[in-house]
């Protein structure tokens, strides 16, 4: 298959959409797919400018490593056509032009829901806020899944979320894989750490990933003395973070870690946090559970995450610091029982590997083809919008559809 990516964002290695995309291009690419990439990144196959935010432009860019695509009509189209299937990452202004551009070319085109709404009220402080965060689900679907009939969504969670808010086009849920480089390995700690019980979390320096509380947490455990956390990543936050945790006994390590030395930290720690309030599906934590890593997991409503856990002691109540060090404290007194976990995780997470994800990507993209095939050809010039048309969430009551709408019009 010929497939375009349309991609806002794409190589930034601390934004996990960005990670996603590109391990997406290499899979596909692997299998034998042409495959091009339209973004305002430099190594992208057709480059777009970047969109010009002014006052904003340094804290998106050089606080959290965000750049976002603007609209290059000719560059645009020059990506888009003769592909088999275009396939939209996010919901912002390139994606909304790209998906008229497919229409206007009779190109199939799927979508995919990567931003939740908290992932972008937070850096407006309203993270918590719901009405703003619901006025975001239907902002998305008025603008941009309206015309969507097919939406990759990484999470049953995210998938329910969205159903919630009608939106009707057919969902496909398929996790964003855990890459075969990640995998259990014998790996020894570094020497200043040998005597420590190291605890990891690997997320972006953000509000909603509640780094705060997982301090907090370690302030209160009774074995602070021995706990060594490690926050794998980067993001805006990081000074914050550090002074917050200076009264800590020892300093946590805050390092992006690269692509071959993540499996290393993975294997070596001794237990993996996720305290992080929002998550769409959170492949950190499937990276780590894939590893053996017993994982401590927030059970916040608005995260994907906490249906990772296969015990109960796996679990903190959200938001709540005690609790998370009650479960940390457990876990370091009872070796037994989290080595027995380990194992569980292991068979657990061989369901998320990156080939299980790809074939079903690709199930996706053929449903995309055959379905557009019918489309265009009974609808050229009106093209259906499936919040109006489409009552049903499956791709072939749609076709049926079509079909019906095609004879009714003899």
């Amino acid at each position: 298959m010929k497939i375009t990516l349309v991609a806002d964002v794409y190589g930034q290695g601390n934004n996990g959409t960005a990670i996603t995309a590109k391990r997406l291009v290499e899979q596909l690419k692997l299998r034998g797919h042409e495959v091009k990439v339209i973004s305002c990144d430099k190594n992208s196959d057709y480059v777009l400018p970047k969109r010009n935010f002014y006052c904003f432009n340094n804290y998106l860019e050089k606080q959290n490593g965000v750049a976002l695509a603007d609209i290059d009509e000719e560059i645009l189209r020059d990506g888009i056509k003769n592909s088999d299937v275009v396939h939209i990452l996010l919901p912002f202004k390139v994606g909304k032009r790209a998906i008229k551009i497919c229409q206007e070319l009779e190109i199939p085109y799927t979508t995919a829901f990567h931003c939740q709404p908290e992932n972008f009220s937070s850096h407006l402080h309203l993270g918590n806020c719901k009405p703003f965060n619901n006025w975001l689900y239907k902002y998305y679907l008025r603008t941009f899944y309206k015309n969507a009939h097919f939406i990759h969504c990484p999470s049953q969670f995210i998938a329910d979320e969205i159903t919630k808010f009608k939106y009707k086009a057919s969902k496909y849920v398929i996790s964003n894989g855990v890459a075969e480089h990640i995998k259990p390995m014998n790996v020894e700690k570094p020497e200043e750490l040998k005597d420590k019980f190291v605890v990891l979390f690997v997320g972006r320096y953000s509000r909603e990933k509640r780094h705060d509380l997982l301090i907090k947490a370690v302030e209160k455990s009774k074995y602070k003395d021995k706990i060594q956390l490690i926050f794998a990543g980067n993001g805006p936050l990081k000074t914050k973070l550090e002074k917050m945790s200076k009264k800590l006994p020892n300093k946590p390590i805050f390092k992006f870690f690269p692509k071959d030395e993540l499996p290393k930290v993975l294997n070596y720690s001794d237990l993996y946090v996720h305290p992080s309030d929002v998550e769409i599906e959170a492949i950190s934590c499937l990276e780590a559970i894939t590893c053996g890593q017993v994982p401590i997991i927030s059970n916040s409503s608005r995260t994907a995450t906490k249906n990772f856990a296969l015990d109960e002691k796996c679990l903190f109540e959200a938001g709540n610091s005690s609790d998370l060090a009650q479960k940390i404290d457990y876990f370091i007194e009872h070796e037994q029982e989290k080595k027995e976990l380990s194992k569980k995780y292991i068979e657990y997470a061989k369901q998320f590997s990156i080939k299980n994800s790809i074939d079903k990507m690709e199930e996706m993209f053929c449903d995309a083809i055959e379905f557009y095939k019918e489309y265009y050809k009974y609808n050229p010039k009106k093209p259906i919008k499936p919040q109006i048309d489409y009552p049903e969430d499956n791709p072939e009551k749609h076709m049926l559809l079509v079909k019906k709408k095609q004879k009714n019009t003899k």
